[in-house]
């Protein structure tokens, strides 16, 4: 049986910016709720949470820690997420994988990018909310600006819970507002704070409204009562105060944490998505024991001595230790090896698990981050987890001999546990690519390669993934002949090439419903037409009498398919483009697939170039923080980086943040050119947007450096 009820389940992300103190904070949770002997310390090296080798040597979390702790009869799951930017994908992870969002505030830094984002992303997922302001032991803090900031920026939702007794040297304890003390000093109106709970508090309940209307007051007991119920439904984030560093406030955080959170049966209910018929139906999920078992993936490991381990949140039924696991996505069942319970690296054996427990599983081979588990095959599967599009790329190979093999191997093992870590061979360059967040992103895969694996590398300037396009229709045909002594090779193919974003065709079912259509091609086969999403490809047969052959018509799809990846303007990918086969000719001794492969290609090519072509860059959206006194400076700054300003906004604290778009191209050097704008007191955040045409002279110097690039490889 197990060890908790659903109801006394609460599991936790600790979400903020880098440096606010998250780590620190699980830290100390554990020890105040006895989950550990001794408390652990980040400057040290001994965290629970930050156990891996890189984060001790920089200080600062690179992915998301389990932790768990019991605290009055609640079992409290702590995802320990990271802070900065770059490591995202572990934080959104966490995120999808619990009913509460602690949105961690470094008290002298104030509301930073991160922390807005992040509120943001658990707002969007329904969670429960809470702040916690760290560090107010530290010196200058305006503690009532401070909380003003908050109720500004993220509404008057914010209100404390509990607050210091002073600031700074005089900050000893923490005064409760659901039942003040009499007469305690604070550098904030106590009065005025409470009054701001209790209006957050009864607009949840309307009974209590109405009491509080009538009587002009409701007890402590009432207000507890109905917090968890005004969490839920967003309209009060309580805001509690504490400082890590001198323990003040852990005990009431976590006893407002294992009281006031929501359990698994009180979030947000998750949607299974089932087969009805020929489509879909989304069915709530109860989080009860007696349901169909259903789990979601949210995080995977590379163990070397354990192997894969794969962490799973429960959202329906329980599961023993030794039953099978199926993989909805492959349909595969594998054997359960055991549950494992997570402590940071410790593992212990659990034998069941309910709705809200996090566990792990090790050793099942091809289960993916936001794969669907459950004990049977056809329950259904939970939405995917969505995340940013990495875009700082590197060109890289091994730096020694005969790691070749060995390289693509260790770096898929990184990919598969960071969805925002990507690796790929280009195929016109043959060299392999990676992209993540940021530079800073790139250097921490590639220590962690040195040290997992072995392996160094050799990288080289960023990777822009450009793209190519036409505007234009375009026709072109060849014939593709060689005698060679023998049987030679003939086909000939005739094409036109249509763009499909002028056509607003972004989807298989406008491809086909609006597109290839005998309306608009009259002698259309549609049977063999197809489509592609990848490149937004569309291919399209219009051959008539057989000009040719049915059994060579794959093949000229598989030659268009290969200028797909190799490219026709400057050799990178082609998208947006539709290619109609409407003729050609064939030979009955001399025809071939590969001859018409051939032929399609050299076809499809020409009528590339001759149909306007031109290339698409990606572009970003950027939230950068900068002082109030150099936002001139990075207005000036984006501007000679062909950026786009869309919003710039004041934030208390004398910072500004800008919003804008620009290319991908011209920030390879953003984070450094920051550093020394700002004096390292800058920070962004940046996420692909949407691919634009580059501008005129632009491309003229990306096709001339691709063709002198070619030149030099014949």
């Amino acid at each position: 049986m197990a060890k908790h009820k659903v109801e006394e389940i609460r599991t936790v992300a600790l979400v903020g910016h880098g440096a606010g103190g998250k780590t620190s904070l699980a830290d100390a949770l554990l020890f105040a709720a006895k989950a550990v002997d001794r408390r652990g310390n980040v400057d040290e090296g001994s965290s629970v949470s930050d156990f891996d080798d890189e984060e001790k040597k920089r200080k600062f979390s690179i992915d998301t820690s389990v932790l768990h702790l019991e605290h009055k009869g609640k079992q409290v799951y702590l995802l320990d997420t990271p802070g900065y930017p770059d490591f995202v994908g572990g934080a959104l992870a966490a995120l999808n994988a619990v009913e509460n969002a602690v949105i961690v505030v470094s008290a002298p830094n104030g509301i930073q990018v991160n922390t807005r984002r992040m509120f943001k992303e658990a707002g969007k997922r329904e969670l429960a909310r809470m702040v916690v302001l760290n560090k107010l032991d530290a010196d200058n803090i305006d503690f009532e600006g401070l909380v003003d900031s908050l109720r500004n920026t993220f509404g008057k939702s914010c209100v404390l819970f509990n607050a210091p007794n002073g600031v700074g040297a005089k900050f000893t304890s923490v005064i409760g507002l659901l039942n003040p003390p009499p007469g305690p000093s604070a550098p904030i109106d106590l009065n005025a704070a409470r009054s701001q709970l209790i209006d957050a508090v009864v607009e949840a309940d309307e009974e209590l409204l109405m009491k509080y209307l009538d009587e002009g007051s409701v007890s402590a007991e009432e207000l507890a009562s109905a917090l968890p119920k005004a969490i839920a439904t967003g309209s009060c984030i309580p805001i509690f105060c504490t400082s890590v560093k001198k323990d003040i406030g852990i005990a009431e955080l976590l006893e407002g944490i294992s009281q006031f959170a929501l359990s698994p049966a009180q979030g947000r209910k998750r949607m299974l998505v089932q087969k009805d018929g020929a489509g879909t139906k989304e069915v709530p999920l109860e989080a009860r024991e007696d349901g169909p078992f259903v789990a979601q993936v949210f995080k995977t490991l590379s163990d070397k001595f354990v192997g894969n381990l794969s962490f799973l949140r429960v959202y329906s039924g329980k599961i023993s230790s030794d039953q099978a696991l199926v993989n909805e996505r492959t349909s595969k069942s594998s054997r359960n090896t055991g549950l494992l319970q997570l402590q940071g690296k410790t593992q212990q054996n659990v034998t069941e698990a309910v709705p809200g427990d996090i566990i792990a599983v090790a050793k099942i081979e091809d289960l993916r981050i936001g794969d669907t588990v459950g004990t049977a095959a056809g329950i259904g599967h939970l939405p995917g987890l969505s995340f940013p599009t990495p875009m700082f790329g590197l060109a890289v190979e091994p730096k020694a001999r005969g790691d070749e093999q060995k390289i693509s191997g260790s770096l898929q093992k990184i990919a598969d546990e960071d969805p925002t870590f990507h690796v790929n061979r280009d195929t016109q360059t043959k060299e392999m690519v990676i992209t993540g967040m940021s530079q800073l992103h790139l250097d921490v895969v590639q220590h962690r390669l040195k040290r997992r694996f072995d392996l160094e590398v050799i990288t080289r300037e960023p990777k822009i993934p450009y793209r190519e396009t036409i505007t234009s229709r375009g026709e072109a045909n060849y014939r593709h002949k060689k005698q060679s002594g023998g049987r030679g090779q003939f086909g000939e193919v005739h094409l036109r090439i249509y763009p499909l974003k002028d056509e607003g065709i972004a989807s298989k079912e406008d491809f086909f419903a609006k597109f290839a259509i005998k309306e608009r091609f009259e002698k259309l086969r549609v049977d063999n037409c197809r489509y592609d999403a990848d490149f937004n490809f569309g291919f399209l047969d219009s051959i008539v009498g057989g000009t040719i052959p049915n059994q060579f018509v794959p093949a000229v799809e598989k030659g268009c398919r290969e200028l797909l990846e190799r490219g026709a303007l400057a050799g990178y990918r082609i998208q947006d483009v539709a290619v109609e086969v409407y003729f050609g000719k064939d030979h009955p001794v001399d025809s071939s697939e590969q001859a018409f492969k051939t032929a399609s290609r050299i076809a499809f090519k020409n009528a590339f170039l001759g149909a306007k072509p031109v290339l698409l860059e990606p572009i970003v959206d950027l939230e950068v923080t900068v002082p109030m006194g150099k936002t001139g400076d990075l207005l000036g700054y984006l501007n000679t980086k062909r950026g786009r300003i869309e919003n710039q906004e004041s934030l208390p604290g004398d910072l500004a943040v800008v919003k804008a778009k620009a290319p991908l191209a011209e920030l390879s050097r953003l984070a450094a050119d920051l550093n020394s704008m700002t004096g390292g007191q800058a920070s962004y955040t940046m996420d692909f947007s949407h691919y634009d045409v580059v501008p005129g002279n632009v491309q003229q110097q990306i096709v001339a450096k691709a063709k002198v690039a070619a030149d030099e490889e014949e």
